[in-house]
């Protein structure tokens, strides 16, 4: 009902945001450490930061997160967390037994000027952190940047706290996800491996995020990066950054830390993107594209060619992050798809430039904006002067589709009330013809919905 409230007349707005398209920064921190094996994230802040965070991942993923908390109360709020923060380090380690906490701060700890550093050194002064163990930590607050923002300032502190310089092993890779799916990890992963490339993925959610239930709650699930595997990623030959905004920094660290070279490539979403990650996987490592790949990118190539009557000018709306929009763009162009109008939340000016430069080689002029007020509200009064065929962003874009019967398909993060997302990839070959399978459902249930008696057709 309060969507009917939203005017058409688009006014320029400075300071509110209504709807935000994007999260807070310590959701990020907290899923990149997710996937280290044996890692126990904690949020230095108050007990309700860490609940929102922990519910807001167990919500998208149906699985249980972990993580500590620094449980500030006003005496902390005025005098600093410190104490807090040695005591839980202590507690940490002596009742969950985890091999690294990892550290993130919060609105709240960030305000007061809580330096982790610091505090960091007195807790292994004080001897509360035992041998072997290790506290890795990131600056998070929430009033900047998103929770791509989160998420690229924790796989920055996994850099520092594990990447050494080494002797290189030339035939080592590393592979800097960016943040996607554990099914999607799982993915390029197994990429890697038919291609026949021996890598390092850091963080990787798989096996965590998407665990299988065996009756059993286990703490720390099997998956997740190794510390052993952590310590070797200085000397590797090389380093794929998958996303400029969510693993560009880490990559550029481990260059200037240890001398690892890197590439950054987008995220493999939809045809040209793979392609080009493929290549670049190739040219690094010198080994060829195998013919399974080729024949999975074949069988995208015939659901394009078999449904394309179906995707033919049809126009999108899509929300979410930044690396994630990039090559989904250039996908929906690519099928002859338009896409109208496109938000993120996360900041960075360079967005908007790719966007219109994929969209330009199609004479496409989409509306495009980055930040703080590119919202939900602002998509809706752009769909309202301009309608779209189909919607594709999270969960949060189902209020819209209900009210402008508009097809929907769910990608990205956070997606609440669906499940599949944790399980099947959106990621490489396959993941294109999953991401085709749901938008051609997605537009062909609207027409079988909508089809008069004489127009309703068994096959189409």
């Amino acid at each position: 009902m309060l969507l009917r409230h939203t005017k058409k007349e688009v006014a320029d707005r400075k300071a509110l945001t209504i709807n935000p398209a994007k999260t807070c920064q310590p959701i990020g921190a907290m899923y990149a450490a997710l996937g280290i094996n044996g890692c126990l994230p904690h949020s230095h802040g108050s007990q309700g930061c860490c609940a929102y965070h922990r519910s807001s991942l167990t919500r998208h993923y149906k699985e249980p997160v972990m993580a500590g908390t620094s449980s500030f109360t006003e005496g902390a709020s005025v005098f600093g967390g410190q104490a807090n923060l040695v005591q839980a380090i202590n507690n940490i380690f002596t009742i969950y037994n985890p091999e690294i906490i990892a550290v993130h701060t919060t609105c709240l700890s960030e305000t007061i000027g809580d330096d982790l550093p610091q505090i960091i050194s007195k807790a292994e002064e004080d001897g509360k952190v035992p041998e072997g163990k290790k506290i890795i930590y990131a600056s998070t607050p929430s009033y900047v940047g998103s929770h791509i923002t989160g998420f690229s300032n924790m796989v920055e502190g996994i850099v520092k706290g594990f990447a050494k310089p080494g002797i290189k092993i030339s035939d080592l890779y590393n592979v800097i996800p960016g943040w996607v799916e554990p099914s999607d990890m799982a993915e390029i992963k197994r990429i890697m491996s038919v291609m026949k490339i021996n890598s390092i993925m850091f963080p990787d959610t798989s096996g965590v995020m998407n665990a299988p239930q065996t009756g059993k709650h286990e703490f720390f699930p099997k998956g997740g990066t190794s510390s052993q595997d952590l310590s070797k990623t200085g000397s590797a030959a090389h380093t794929f950054a998958l996303g400029s905004w969510a693993s560009k920094g880490a990559a550029n660290l481990l260059s200037k830390t240890a001398q690892v070279p890197f590439s950054v490539c987008d995220i493999p979403i939809g045809l040209k993107a793979t392609d080009r990650f493929l290549m670049e996987l190739a040219r690094i490592s010198g080994n060829e594209i195998s013919s399974e790949l080729e024949f999975e990118r074949g069988q995208v190539a015939d659901i394009i060619t078999d449904m394309h009557q179906y995707l033919y000018g049809k126009k999108v709306a899509l929300w979410g992050d930044p690396d994630q929009l990039i090559p989904l763009t250039e996908f929906l162009t690519d099928l002859d798809m338009v896409p109208a109008h496109i938000v993120t939340g996360t900041p960075g000016k360079a967005f908007e430039k790719r966007i219109m430069e994929i969209c330009s080689e199609k004479g496409i002029t989409p509306n495009v904006k980055c930040g703080a007020q590119a919202d939900m509200y602002l998509m809706h009064q752009w769909i309202l002067n301009e309608p779209v065929d189909l919607l594709i962003g999270n969960t949060y874009g189902k209020y819209m589709s209900r009210d402008m019967n508009i097809p929907f398909v769910r990608h990205g993060f956070p997606i609440y009330d669906r499940i599949g997302h944790s399980y099947f990839p959106t990621v490489g070959y396959r993941g294109a013809m999953r991401l085709l399978e749901l938008m051609l459902s997605a537009i062909m249930n609207k027409l079988d919905r909508e089809a008069p008696e004489e127009g309703f057709e068994l096959v189409m």
